[in-house]
């Protein structure tokens, strides 16, 4: 059935299928996500159900069985989640319709599971940074680490997988294009999140100072070793540490990359630059932070009158 791509073939067969077809375009720790929710969460539900006779009423049963659910803290699952495991289940009919002549994806006529619910935005002020950075100088290593994350808005595994051959102090940039990911107990560097994310990011000049003496103190790093020989969980330990000993409010490692926008919007720079530079792959994107943009209206008016006076 599978070589036929006959419908009429077991869910089960057809997560196959969809995982060989799917799985080499992806990079390993998104392929891992998915097949996590389709295991546990899809397959025990429809594995012996023929593909094309499952209805979107049976979709309603199983999210209404996935939502009695609970975490490893006895917690019903977030709506983000819930909406996540749906997302996956429409995807592999998705794959169904569009490649194998499935009639209709059930899983998008049942609509989804969860809300979407949009994450606060939690960001540091300059001053609630320079303050927790303070903190961080007892360990050299941490103290750049995060003054890389907060002065170029870099993301965690971009960071991560920093080497001394990325920097070039002479035109004063440093070079993202590839990630660093632990993945089974393994270092694996791939290639960043989206296409937008190879770029090149000027410093400014006390970054650069400060990562020429950070490589100066690096005695015999190959040039392709990574600089910043440490895990996510480390950063995630020092920052509770940091806001711990300065009473700075606590935010997520990858808010610091939020910090950074927010402090380049406050200096007035446009959406479009702004996305350049952090590698988000959409200006919309960076529309989400349209809360922070400072409203112009009065600036406007004042510019307008000027205008019609001049």
């Amino acid at each position: 059935m599978q070589k036929q791509a006959d419908v009429n073939m077991t869910f089960e067969s057809f997560a196959a299928l969809y995982e060989k077809d799917v799985n080499p375009k992806l990079k390993l720790n998104t392929w891992l996500s998915k097949e996590h929710i389709i295991k546990k969460k899809i397959l025990p539900y429809f594995k012996n159900r023929k593909l094309s006779e499952i209805t979107a009423r049976d979709v309603i049963d199983w999210q209404n069985e996935i939502r009695t659910l609970t975490n490893s803290k006895g917690k019903p699952y977030s709506p983000d989640y819930l909406e996540n495991i749906h997302t996956q289940l429409s995807c592999i009919f998705n794959h169904a319709v569009k490649y194998y002549g499935l009639q209709v994806n059930p899983a998008s006529k049942a609509g989804g599971m969860g809300d979407e619910q949009p994450r606060e935005m939690l960001f540091w002020t300059k001053e609630e940074y320079l303050k927790f950075s303070e903190a961080m100088m007892d360990k050299p290593l941490s103290y750049y680490a995060f003054e890389m994350l907060y002065w170029c808005g870099i993301r965690e595994g971009e960071l991560l997988a920093l080497t001394s051959e990325d920097f070039n102090f002479e035109a004063q940039t440093v070079r993202i294009n590839k990630s660093y990911q632990r993945i089974k107990g393994q270092d694996v560097i791939t290639t960043p999140k989206t296409k937008k994310s190879n770029r090149v990011i000027q410093m400014p000049d006390f970054l650069c100072d400060e990562m020429q003496d950070y490589l100066k103190q690096l005695y015999g790093a190959e040039p392709d070793s990574r600089i910043f020989p440490i895990s996510k969980h480390y950063l995630k330990h020092e920052m509770e540490r940091g806001c711990k000993e300065t009473g700075v409010k606590k935010i997520r490692v990858h808010d610091i990359r939020h910090s950074h926008v927010s402090i380049l919007i406050d200096m007035g720079f446009s959406a479009l630059a702004i996305a350049d530079r952090v590698g988000h792959e959409s200006v919309h994107i960076t529309y989400r932070y349209a809360h922070l943009f400072p409203t112009r209206q009065k600036e406007m008016a004042q510019k307008l009158s000027m205008e019609r006076s001049a």
